[in-house]
């Protein structure tokens, strides 16, 4: 499981790394906002922010996460030197899932990071995939209410096309034959031929714009999404 930890100093950047991957986290860190933004964040379960950073702050870069549907359901902790219930407020109102005042008590981080993920996570995680969202780069699945989104416009599908999206982004770079998918993803009291699984798929991959091309054919094997 992979967290990010934002802070512009680099103490405290290492000692959270440290400490988190002996709790036996993947631990990634950013110096400044603009930095993490520049990574794909949909990797990450879980992103440890700091408030006060010089140029963009913790604050800001969280209103730009919630912004955008990517990113919107991953957990915030914000970290800061700012003490004070209207701090605390004003960063639980912009979505963040809890706060913690410096200086730190790992003891305490470590207990806060495992309770945000037991809440936010209850059946576990994969790499971009939560309990509610499926996500890769500018694609993102919503699962309770069954949309698709592409590069933050909604994108039209049917429901055929909806849950193989949905099955081959949760299994990236695991091939599957036509036969499996008819299996996974269409009504068990249907009869269809092979061959309509081809057309869903080219469909698909044309709705997909630049992202089609990560829906693979194995030639006499079948189909993957390849990250």
């Amino acid at each position: 499981m992979k967290i990010l930890v934002v802070d512009d100093e680099q103490d405290i950047c290492e000692i959270l790394q440290y400490n988190l991957e002996n709790e036996g986290f993947e631990v990634v860190t950013a110096n400044s906002a603009e930095e993490a933004l520049a990574l794909n964040l949909t990797e990450y379960a879980l992103i440890l922010l700091d408030v006060m950073m010089e140029n963009m702050s913790g604050f800001q870069m969280a209103h730009k996460m919630k912004e955008n549907p990517a990113t919107a359901q991953i957990p915030i902790i914000f970290i800061t030197a700012l003490d004070g219930e209207n701090h605390m407020v004003k960063g639980l109102n912009i979505g963040a899932d809890d706060y913690i005042v410096k200086p730190l008590s790992m003891k305490t981080v470590k207990a806060r990071v495992n309770a945000v993920l037991r809440r936010v996570y209850p059946h576990g995680i994969r790499d971009g995939i939560s309990a509610k969202t499926i996500c890769y780069e500018g694609i993102v699945l919503d699962l309770k209410a069954k949309t698709v989104s592409l590069d933050h416009q909604e994108l039209p599908c049917t429901k055929l096309e909806f849950e193989l999206l949905s099955f081959l982004l949760q299994h990236p770079g695991t091939v599957y034959s036509r036969e499996d998918l008819l299996k996974y993803c269409w009504p068990q009291d249907t009869y269809v031929l092979d061959r309509t699984v081809d057309v869903n798929i080219t469909r698909l991959r044309k709705k997909l714009g630049p992202y089609g091309k990560q829906i693979k054919t194995r030639v006499g094997y079948g189909y993957c999404f390849e990250k």
